[in-house]
């Protein structure tokens, strides 16, 4: 079985910080990897147990966010979910259902993205504040809960 890209680029970044890619470790980026957006810790452990205990899954989550392999976002009622950084993924944006909580990846045409950025710069501008990036979680109703 051959290696993934992301795969080898975890595996690369762990190993220049002199951490050990376990096999946990290597089943929660997979799962992420898979993922159509950011996964709590009890989301993960409900698609890893028993292979991967949930105090494991979240040392697991832990070691990978600060070798900055994995970022957090804060969702709704203060969940924590996790996703791949985006130096592994690319930028993307999250739809956050208000309802069910689900949250989804979605990924805008350049042009957009453009008009995006844009819009950010000047509302940091009104701050006296210089954005450098920016993170974007539309929430509504999914198809589900619609």
């Amino acid at each position: 079985m051959t290696k993934s890209a992301v795969e080898r680029q975890v595996e690369s970044r762990l190993f220049d910080q002199d951490v050990r890619y376990t096999r946990g470790r290597r089943a929660v980026v997979d799962t992420l990897s898979r993922a159509s957006g950011p996964m709590s810790a009890a989301e993960l452990s409900a698609v890893l147990h028993p292979d991967v205990p949930l105090s494991s899954i979240y040392r697991t989550l832990s070691v990978l966010e600060e070798a900055g392999v994995v970022s957090h976002h804060l969702g709704l009622k203060g969940l924590t979910r996790f996703e791949l950084a985006e130096w592994l993924t690319g930028h993307h944006h999250h739809l956050v259902c208000v309802s069910c909580g689900s949250v989804s990846d979605i990924d805008i045409p350049p042009s957009k993205e453009d008009r995006v950025r844009r819009l950010v710069s000047d509302i940091a501008a009104l701050g006296s504040f210089q954005a450098t990036d920016h993170a974007l979680e539309i929430e509504g109703r999914c198809a589900r809960c619609a």
